[in-house]
């Protein structure tokens, strides 16, 4: 059975939400500020939909590979491929499920681990993704009320206590470990705070 793609309706318009954006923007470029990247580097973009943070740190990479599971997503991806500035390659798969056969510098993910069951397997899985001394830095939401994602996107954590995810990434194996303020996504219905985590290998 094929796994939902619970953004099938809404890639189309996904570009469209100007606090999306934005907030997207802030976490690339607080983890520009906090990673240096060089034009020999691949990096992964997990969880990458429509590619809004991968676009913004294109730039100063050699070579993005862009895992998402949502094909229509993806269709909005391959849309913008002629805009994205360093090598593209984007692989449709479920990584909680399957796994690449490369070895990445580092690994950048925006708001989409709380999409994920088993946080601690899947940063296993980063760790073991990467070279050595390579380097993770993951945005996602603070702990919230629930009421962040209006509808169901297949939603498993409501945000996320720091300090327990802090142990979470140290359990997964990781050093050199910060955790910061990346932005904040205003919302009628409240205002969301979004932290940066960056390890190391």
């Amino acid at each position: 059975m094929k796994p939902k793609d619970f953004f099938a309706e809404k890639a189309n318009e996904y570009d469209n939400e100007q606090s999306r954006i934005q907030n997207v923007s802030t976490i690339a470029q607080t983890i520009l500020n906090e990673v240096s990247f060089s034009k020999e580097m691949s990096i992964m973009d997990f969880g990458s939909g429509t590619g809004l943070l991968l676009f913004e740190i294109a730039p100063y990479v050699g070579k993005i590979t862009a895992v998402d599971i949502s094909s229509s997503m993806i269709a909005v991806l391959k849309s913008k491929r002629e805009d994205i500035k360093c090598t593209l390659e984007i692989v449709q798969m479920d990584l909680t499920k399957e796994t690449l056969d490369k070895k990445f510098d580092t690994i950048i993910s925006s708001m989409t681990i709380h999409h994920i069951e088993d946080t601690l397997a899947l940063f296993k899985k980063f760790h073991s993704l990467l070279k050595d001394n390579g380097t993770i830095a993951i945005a996602d939401l603070d702990t919230e009320d629930g009421t962040f994602h209006t509808e169901d996107t297949g939603v498993f954590h409501c945000g996320f206590d720091r300090d327990n995810f802090v142990q979470m990434v140290k359990n997964a194996g990781f050093k050199d470990i910060k955790i910061q303020n990346a932005s904040t996504i205003a919302k009628p219905t409240n205002h969301y705070s979004v932290f940066l985590i960056t390890a190391k290998k």
